[in-house]
């Protein structure tokens, strides 16, 4: 029984490390935490930062989650927008993790 192919044939090539889903997530994620944590820094802190509270916070939020799902429905960018939808989870458990923990440590002192 001869062999026809090689080994190395067979293999398939090794994807890149950070491909356009792990770059979506990292880019989305960043670019969330950039607006509701570096923005309201930039401008002096919290209390003065009156245009991401009540409704309009939502905003960013809002048209993030629509451009992702526009990338993720077209077949050419689907993992850049499956990325940043992912991104957009992450984004959520960790702020929600962060506010909690937040808030607890406020109720101790």
């Amino acid at each position: 029984m001869s062999k026809d192919k090689s080994p190395q044939e067979d293999e398939e090539p090794p994807e890149p490390a950070l491909g356009p889903m792990g770059f979506g997530i990292l880019l989305g994620t960043t670019a969330l935490y950039a607006v509701y944590v570096g923005v309201p820094i930039a401008f002096g802190g919290p209390a003065s930062m009156r245009f991401l509270t009540g409704p309009s916070a939502f905003i960013p939020i809002a048209v993030y989650l629509a451009a992702a799902v526009v990338l993720a429905v077209r077949p050419r960018t689907s993992r850049w927008g499956a990325g940043l939808l992912i991104g957009l989870g992450i984004f959520t458990l960790l702020g929600g993790g962060i506010c909690v923990g937040t808030l607890a440590a406020q109720m101790r002192a």
